[in-house]
């Protein structure tokens, strides 16, 4: 079995996370590991809380905590959300991690000594009231493009326009509202990506076939663009430090590296901070450095991909060490709320610690995949949730476990039936889970998931039709041992689709699982013959009906959604 090593956009540490973030990178990352695993193959699922950067320290300010204090308390509330979600991490690491800062800083020696760093002097904005250069997000003002008076220097959040302070119309400082600010000149470290151009059009050009459209389109654009050298550091209190002992000037300046130079590096510093946890079992080496065995493959939207394309992979060229890259990145569009953004500054939208109050994980789940923004944005809409779980789960899926249960005990008792011998509707029913098996199987190892969302649905609709066709309720009036068999066969499907299900509905699915007492109730993958013979549960197993899998969603429910959540962008 090969070695799987998925990673997922880091969540930023400023809140909780809305659910196009959570579909845009962390869910359908867990889908496609737990179907690996599964599979049997052998698999690390990593991510971690980005908790360096301008926003961190404006979000511990406005709470009145330290960063430290703040970023500790936001990382454990963002894990729990995580937790509900049933998102299979195998380590759910912090950027602020001692092992991310040591690993950063190396990859900073090894990029000056390879001459692929250059120390500059800058112009920057200067508060003396603060004593303190400021970032572009630590200087606010008026847009001078739309007159939105709350306007960063770094962009304009509402009319989007990519800004520079000295842009802004009366600035003043995020920290203490002071105007009275200056230009002065400073010197910060640049990554020359220039000079790696070639590397990474070239590395881009080997790898790029394994991407989705919109990923490499991305990684093409910037590199047509030419990539420019960057400032990797910053004037802020929080962050991985310069080194002192290869820039002492600037380490004693108080210099820290750029948000989005150290947060990729936590990717493998998450793995050694997982190692390190259990270090004789656990080697952070044998998935990152000087390996041939490993596929990577990293999750993210569609706002990120230029950083993981372009900008990360000049970095790791540039170290000039066997660090693995990446081998696939799938990326994704936006998912709307009414054709609207979803907005964590401005809470528009449904978050992920309110959808859990509502309703479990795996309506969400289920939802989000099948709504998946691959191919363009896609837009939620209450009514169109309601539609979907009520259609899909409630009556496709849950409605088939229950009746099928409570028929067969009601008539037979509290064990599958025996029944007569399979015949032909079995054997054309084995023939079409086989096939559509097959079709699900690879719209997963093509990272196509609304089409795998699908292919599972038309799974769980083969046993309706099915059951439909042989009626059971009126078969059992002229041949119950018929109807013994039509039940019996239906309980193998509902042991199926618990199998086949678990990537996208996990707790569901360990609840069908469970429905029956069988000796060995893993979730380990069947084959497409396995799935075509529907013997795995044999006549005479214990069963019981597990409640009801999915409560439909009410109109009085939709009311009470639109009117706490809106409903509109």
């Amino acid at each position: 079995m090969a070695r799987h090593l998925i990673t997922s956009a880091l969540p930023y540490i400023n809140g909780i996370k809305h659910l196009g973030n959570m579909v845009g990178s962390m869910l359908p990352a867990d889908v496609y590991s737990r179907y690996l695993r599964q599979r049997g193959h052998d698999v690390l699922y990593i991510c971690a809380t980005d908790e360096h950067g301008t926003p961190a320290e404006l979000a511990a300010k406005a709470a009145g905590l330290s960063v430290a204090e703040f970023c500790a308390q936001a990382h454990d509330a963002q894990k729990a959300v995580y937790d509900g979600f049933e998102l299979s991490f195998d380590y759910f690491g912090r950027s602020s991690s001692a092992q991310n800062v040591e690993i950063t800083q190396h990859f900073a020696r090894r990029l000056q000594a390879n001459g692929f760093i250059e120390e500059r002097a800058i112009r920057q904005v200067f508060s003396p009231a603060d004593d303190r250069f400021l970032p572009d997000r630590y200087v606010e003002g008026t847009c001078p493009h739309c007159a939105y008076d709350k306007a960063r220097g770094d962009q304009c959040e509402n009319c989007t326009r990519v800004l520079d302070p000295t842009d802004l119309i009366a600035p003043r400082s995020a920290i203490s509202g002071s105007t009275e600010l200056e230009v002065r000149e400073t010197k910060h470290l640049f990554l020359l990506q220039s000079k790696l151009q070639d590397e990474v059009e070239a590395w881009v050009t080997k790898h790029e076939e394994a991407w989705p459209h919109l990923a490499s389109s991305i990684a093409r654009k910037w590199l047509t663009e030419g990539l420019h050298d960057r400032a990797i550091t910053r004037d802020l209190d929080w962050g991985v430090p310069v080194p002192a002992d290869t820039w002492p000037e600037l380490a004693a300046e108080g210099k820290v590296f750029y948000v989005w130079f150290d947060a990729p590096v936590e990717y493998i510093a998450a793995t050694k901070e997982w190692s390190d946890a259990d270090p004789e079992n656990r080697d952070w080496k044998s998935w990152w450095y000087d390996v041939q065995d490993v596929r990577y493959t990293e999750f993210m939207a569609k706002d990120n991909v230029p950083f993981h394309t372009v900008m990360f992979p000049a970095t790791e060229l540039g170290v000039r060490e066997p660090w693995k890259m990446v081998d696939c990145v799938k990326a994704f569009n936006w998912l709307t709320y009414y054709g609207g953004k979803f907005s964590t500054s401005q809470q528009r939208g449904v978050f992920t610690d309110a959808a859990l109050e509502l309703l479990p994980a795996d309506y969400w789940r289920y939802f989000l995949i099948a709504n998946a923004p691959e191919s363009d944005d896609s837009s939620f809409t209450w009514e169109h949730f309601a539609a979907t779980v009520n259609k899909d789960l409630a009556d496709t899926l849950g409605n088939f476990v229950n009746r099928v249960l409570s028929f067969s005990r009601k008539r037979f008792g509290d064990e599958v039936p025996v029944g007569s011998a399979a015949g032909e509707a079995e054997a054309k029913l084995g023939e079409e889970i086989a096939r559509l098996l097959g079709e699900y199987e690879e719209q997963l190892e093509t990272l196509q998931f609304r089409k795998a969302a699908q292919a599972l649905r038309a799974l769980w609709s083969a046993g309706n039709s099915y059951l439909e066709e042989k009626a059971p309720w009126l078969e059992i009036k002229t041949d119950p041992e018929g109807a013994a068999l039509t039940l019996r066969t239906a309980m193998n499907l509902i042991h199926l689709y618990a199998v086949v299900s678990e990537p996208l509905i996990p707790a569901s699915a360990r609840a069908m699982r469970t429905a029956f007492a069988l000796a060995d109730a893993t979730a380990a993958w069947v084959s497409r013959e396995q799935a075509a013979s529907l013997d795995a549960v044999p006549a005479g197993t214990p069963f019981t009906v597990p409640p009801v899998l999915f409560a439909k969603i009410t109109e009085e429910d939709l009311d009470s959604y639109r009117e706490r959540f809106g409903a509109d962008g």
